[in-house]
């Protein structure tokens, strides 16, 4: 079969089509390639900000929940009378209280000065301690435990016992007295208030 110019003609064209339509459809692949990649690069970048929304909603749950368990403990010690000025005069008044209900035979006791426990710059609150050296007179060891129980329990302040020296009352020392043991503690009476220059919020 011998071809003539004519069908040379019309092969060309051909070609030309074929050629044509093979550009069109690499064209056609690489918009769809390139919409394929930026519709990837927004669908990540979406996942990113859904991730950082919920790291952020998680933090702002976490900081809820330590203000709500602070307010909650500020509001207990707020009850229990250590949040504000000491108040020596209710001190003293359970001091007494508590030597008669509980039948102590003897008791003496001196508060030292009120001192701040740690300076913290900028901060609103302190804390604020008042040192008691109390002496007791007791029937026996059990009379201890119960008074400080009763004074951490019912004290407007925070008491912490530092130390506490018991010893056997000979019957000399006794006087006579029903009292068989002699007790010297040292305590610290814990108050929080504001801090001196500190603004009301």
């Amino acid at each position: 079969m011998k071809l003539e110019p004519r069908d040379l003609q019309k092969i060309q064209w051909v070609a030309l089509l074929a050629a044509l339509l093979i550009a069109v459809a690499v064209a056609v692949g690489i918009w769809v390639s390139g919409d394929t990649r930026k519709a990837q690069s927004e669908r990540d970048a979406a996942a990113a900000r859904k991730t950082e929304i919920e790291r952020r909603l998680s933090q702002v749950r976490t900081e809820e929940q330590e203000i709500k368990a602070r307010t909650e403990q500020y509001r207990q010690m707020e009850l229990a009378g250590v949040i504000g000025p000491e108040q020596r005069l209710d001190w003293t008044e359970l001091l007494r209280d508590l030597q008669h209900q509980l039948r102590l035979p003897g008791m003496s006791y001196e508060f030292g000065p009120q001192v701040a426990l740690e300076a913290l710059p900028d901060a609103a609150y302190g804390f604020y301690s008042s040192q008691l050296k109390i002496q007791l007179r007791l029937l026996h060891e059990e009379d201890l435990l119960n008074f400080v129980a009763r004074l951490q329990h019912d004290a407007k302040a925070l008491v912490l016992v530092r130390n506490c020296k018991l010893a056997r009352l000979t019957p000399a020392a006794a006087g006579g007295g029903p009292a068989r043991l002699a007790a010297e503690c040292t305590m610290e009476w814990v108050t929080l208030r504001r801090a001196s220059g500190a603004k009301k919020p």
